[in-house]
């Protein structure tokens, strides 16, 4: 199998990485390993290569609305790259619409266009509700995201039922306490249902 420099370099790594740990990568358990690992972290770090325009394909469409949309629960799964260790759980949008609406298919595609790439969930938040506030350039937009970090459960503190909640709130979310007050009301029942 030819492959590029580049993927046979990151397979080298990932043996020189087995090898460090005091691990046999000739054995057969492993023999794969570093070509599996590779094909992972490509998939997993994805979202580094996601045009954003292309993922939206004009799913914007003019629409004579004006109460909140809200699209909740959504699994997001990320790496931390502090530790490159998985963090999981849910992403919460919501969005008061100014003349055009977003095709709420694409919600979760943009969360997943930034959750695959190396993160901080807080930078995550962040990027989600700006992404939704530059397309769809509506009166405000509310991103929360409840997730676990494995390098808190498994390693360093070893917090296993820990979450991490963070929030991003722009235009009226931001400024107008009931508009923010009735999208987090809204989440209660759903939060941590996983």
């Amino acid at each position: 199998m030819n492959l590029p420099p580049k993927e046979a370099g990151l397979q080298s790594l990932v043996e020189r990485i087995l090898n460090a740990i005091g691990e046999n990568p000739k054995r057969e358990g492993l023999l794969k390993t570093p070509e599996r690992v590779e094909k992972s972290l490509k998939f997993l770090t994805s979202g580094y290569d996601t045009d954003i325009d292309k993922l939206v394909n004009d799913a914007l469409y003019s629409e004579n609305y004006n109460e909140m949309v809200i699209v909740k629960d959504i699994d997001v799964y990320s790496l931390c790259e502090h530790h490159m260790l998985p963090f999981f759980g849910k992403c919460h949008v919501a969005y008061l619409p100014k003349g055009k609406i977003i095709g709420l298919s694409k919600v979760p595609r943009l969360i997943d266009a930034y959750s695959r790439r190396l993160q901080v969930q807080e930078r995550l938040t962040t990027e989600i509700a700006q992404c939704i506030n530059n397309i769809v350039k509506p009166a405000g937009v509310a991103v929360v995201i409840d997730a676990v970090h494995l390098c808190m459960s498994m390693r360093g503190v070893e917090k296993q039922n820990s979450y991490t909640t963070t929030s991003s709130m722009l235009g009226c979310f931001k400024d107008d306490a009931r508009t923010r007050s009735e999208f987090l009301s809204l989440l209660t029942p759903s939060r941590h249902s996983s």
